[in-house]
């Protein structure tokens, strides 16, 4: 087997620039989650645990839903193809994030305004974010 990859039971290998991908897609949900707790005054410093628990259903949303979706097959898609693909994977893991959220596993529920605000805020956050993406890779020739 490649060191550069790593099996998986749905596609195949993984080559490290899909793995940074999806790090770096990870690093994204959770920044626009940490902001929308800024933007309420809470502070993830002061308030790790508050954080901890606001982040991790929509991380592990991202994490099931994303791969499901197709978002992390397909280097050589078109821009349309990243929109369509990314929006198919943000509102079913947002809606995973917000049944996780409202469970008994974490702190604080959501109420309907935070429905609506993270899975609509957070589709052009994160559609931006893979659309940008995908506009860079191809200017650059990369795969």
């Amino acid at each position: 087997m490649d060191t550069d990859a790593v099996s998986v039971s749905r596609g195949g290998p993984i080559d490290r620039q899909t793995l940074v991908r999806g790090v770096a897609d990870v690093i994204v949900v959770a920044l626009f989650v940490i902001a929308g707790l800024v933007s309420h005054d809470i502070s993830p410093i002061s308030d790790p645990i508050a954080t901890v628990q606001t982040t991790i259903p929509f991380v592990v949303g991202w994490l099931v839903v994303a791969p499901l979706a197709g978002v992390y097959t397909g280097h050589r898609r078109s821009i349309g193809g990243v929109t369509r693909v990314t929006t198919v994977a943000w509102i079913g893991a947002a809606n995973v994030g917000l049944i996780l959220r409202s469970s008994p596993l974490f702190d604080g529920g959501a109420l309907w305004p935070f429905n609506l605000i993270m899975t609509g805020l957070g589709l052009i956050v994160i559609v931006g974010w893979r659309v940008a993406l995908a506009t860079l890779v191809s200017s650059d020739g990369s795969p």
